[in-house]
């Protein structure tokens, strides 16, 4: 199961990647919001993260208006790593040498198909172990 949430900035793009994914087969649980209506993104990371960290979810993702905000305040959860992604080997990477566990994308920079792209890489890459995971502990020993 994957999670994915948004605020009002993401919100659209949010609902496109959604049924991007469930048309390709993945079951997805949707934690909001479900309109435009103005919310704070931090409150919206909120459940996707204890969703993931919890194992209800496998991996998630996030969308505000630029994935900055968003990304910034998942990754103050411990055991989160979420990357913003704007390009296509961004997303690979950030699960193949870093393991992310959640990816964040921009609403309002963030054009729909690139979006399929970038989600499609990630969920697609396998994080490569070895070296990386030497360099995941000692992010994990930061987050002590």
């Amino acid at each position: 199961m994957l999670a994915i949430g948004s605020d009002h900035g993401g919100f659209e793009l949010k609902n496109h990647v959604k049924k991007h994914l469930e048309d390709m087969g993945i079951a997805v649980k949707d934690f909001g919001v479900f309109s435009e209506e103005s919310v704070d993104y931090p409150d919206c990371a909120k459940p996707v993260c204890e969703a993931v960290l919890s194992g209800e979810c496998e991996r998630g993702i996030l969308l505000c208006g630029t994935g900055i905000g968003i990304s910034i305040a998942a990754n103050k959860y411990k055991g989160i790593r979420a990357a913003l992604c704007s390009d296509v080997f961004s997303a690979k990477m950030s699960k193949e040498h870093n393991n992310a566990n959640i990816i964040c994308l921009g609403g309002r920079v963030t054009g729909r198909e690139l979006a399929f792209m970038i989600v499609d890489a990630w969920m697609q890459a396998e994080f490569q172990g070895g070296r990386h995971a030497d360099r995941i502990a000692k992010i994990h020993e930061i987050e002590k």
